[in-house]
């Protein structure tokens, strides 16, 4: 099961694009587990994924989180500015999936 964690300003923002990555990602017959959590948690829960992404708005805390990621050997990156503005899980769930190295 892949496992990804999305994080923003406080996690609210990027709840859509969950609902709209878990539709996505059931579509097309995955096994995910995909949430949502404020930048204060990230690095707690960092250790249950197999990626994060992160807001735009976080974009300033990347190299920090990627820090962080290295311990459990995972990567963080910015979710895609049209992805995010738009909701698009399918855009979103894809770029999770290639920093995984699965698609």
């Amino acid at each position: 099961m892949k496992k990804i964690l999305l994080a923003c300003s406080s996690g609210m923002s990027t709840s859509l694009l969950v609902t709209k990555m878990l539709e996505y990602a059931k579509s097309v017959g995955d096994e995910v587990e995909i949430w949502a959590v404020g930048q204060d948690e990230a690095k707690k829960e960092m250790e249950k994924a197999d990626v994060v992404l992160i807001g735009p708005q976080m974009r300033f805390l990347q190299e920090e989180l990627q820090t962080e990621a290295q311990k459990y050997d995972i990567k963080v990156d910015v979710i895609d500015m049209a992805a995010y503005g738009m909701a698009d899980g399918k855009k979103a769930y894809d770029q999770a999936l290639r920093l995984m190295g699965n698609r």
